[in-house]
């Protein structure tokens, strides 16, 4: 990746634009830009974390697998924050597994240079802090979304995130990873889909879901999806790439 183009990238995620040109000159060195495929585990559950990510066109899910094999969404990160909190946090591991939901970029930091930066306080901590809070409210919006809504509020709001940090109308994931994120089984994601299909919001086939109209979905969404939204924007501010 050529300069120009490795500068212009760092801008596309939220967190690493919004530093002051002090930190973000002190940070560009030590940032290595990777790319990962749809599917790909960046953290396997009680794994040991030794970077973080700062996606600028990937999507990570992070997920949580019962001892009975069940899988559900808890967070989704993308060009609106980091991957690896718990290093920041004072932790090592996580008890959840993250995979790419959507392939794309990221900028790579070690553990040993973001704790550096962190320590420092000032504007890198405070953004990172922010951003933490404003994700445990996604967590914990997700876990009520998932407790009391059905499965076609549910996949509104999962589309409406997911496209929110990606730049493209277009979603590449499989019908099989789609009822992971949602922990419901795939027929009733499929009728949900294709409710959403015939009320002309969606063009779904499988491996592909074409956003058709988005004030549509804003619209038919539950408050999930707007809660988690204010929230992110007056934490961390609008973000526009």
């Amino acid at each position: 990746m050529c300069k120009l183009s490795r500068l212009q990238a760092l801008d596309r995620n939220r967190l690493l634009a919004a530093l002051p040109t002090e930190d973000h000159k002190r940070c560009v060195p030590h940032l290595r830009y990777v790319t990962f495929s749809l599917g790909q585990v960046l953290y396997e559950t009680d794994g040991r974390l030794d970077s973080v990510y700062f996606p600028t066109s990937s999507v990570i899910s992070l997920l949580y697998t019962t001892q009975d094999g069940y899988t559900a969404e808890i967070g989704v990160t993308g060009n609106d924050g980091v991957l690896g909190i718990p290093l920041f946090l004072g932790g090592s591991t996580t008890r959840n597994r993250a995979v790419v939901q959507i392939a794309g970029g990221a900028f790579r930091m070690s553990s040993e240079v973001l704790q550096e930066e962190f320590g420092r306080g000032g504007p890198f901590q405070g953004i990172m802090l922010r951003y933490t809070q404003a994700f445990l409210t996604q967590v914990s919006q997700t876990a009520v979304c998932n407790r009391l809504h059905s499965t076609e509020k549910r996949l509104c709001r999962w589309l409406l995130l997911s496209h929110d940090r990606v730049d493209s109308d277009e979603l590449l994931m499989t019908q099989e990873f789609i009822s992971n994120m949602l922990g419901g089984r795939r027929e009733s994601v499929t009728v949900a889909a294709r409710r959403l299909q015939d009320d002309g919001l969606i063009r779904y086939t499988r491996g592909h879901i074409d956003i058709l109209d988005r004030k549509g979905l804003e619209t038919v969404v539950c408050e999930c999806y707007h809660i988690v939204k204010e929230e992110s924007d007056r934490l961390l501010g609008p973000f526009e790439e």
